[in-house]
């Protein structure tokens, strides 16, 4: 594996991580949003990562050839709603509240959705480790011949 591999595949760890920070915080933004019917209420979003070569699934680890069975990094496959259900409460008085005094709360766990954020933020930091290493590698590599 190239050391340019090495900075694409850590590329495509950061690109993923800020998908999953922006999604984790628009989820936070819209934990305590109100809505007077189901159907208009926030639901929490999370994306889905998918790895840009699989060829190493389901196979005999000792027949790895890493020339050349190695992934080249992660895409962002989509992002999807929680089915998680949501959180009706009643409170007739609210301004929001519907014919019957319920009002909708989005299915957002703001403890979950924060661990989630450290652990996106952690990921994107190790990848920039990776990025600078691989670089810093690079670079002294090209000054060997000096």
């Amino acid at each position: 594996m190239s050391l340019t591999n090495v900075i694409n595949i850590s590329g495509s760890g950061m690109t993923a991580q800020s998908v999953r920070l922006n999604t984790t915080a628009s989820n936070l933004a819209n934990a305590e949003t109100v809505s007077s019917s189901i159907d208009t209420t926030y639901r929490a979003r999370k994306p889905v990562f998918q790895v840009l070569q699989d060829s190493l699934i389901n196979r005999d680890f000792s027949a790895v050839d890493l020339e050349t069975d190695v992934g080249s990094g992660v895409k962002v496959a989509g992002i999807v709603e929680k089915d998680a259900p949501l959180d009706i409460r009643y409170e007739p008085t609210h301004p929001m509240a519907d014919e019957n005094g319920y009002v909708y709360y989005p299915n957002v766990n703001v403890v979950e959705e924060m661990a989630d954020m450290m652990s996106a933020s952690r990921s994107f930091a190790v990848n920039v480790e990776v990025f600078n290493t691989a670089k810093t590698m690079l670079q002294k590599t090209l000054t060997m011949g000096k």
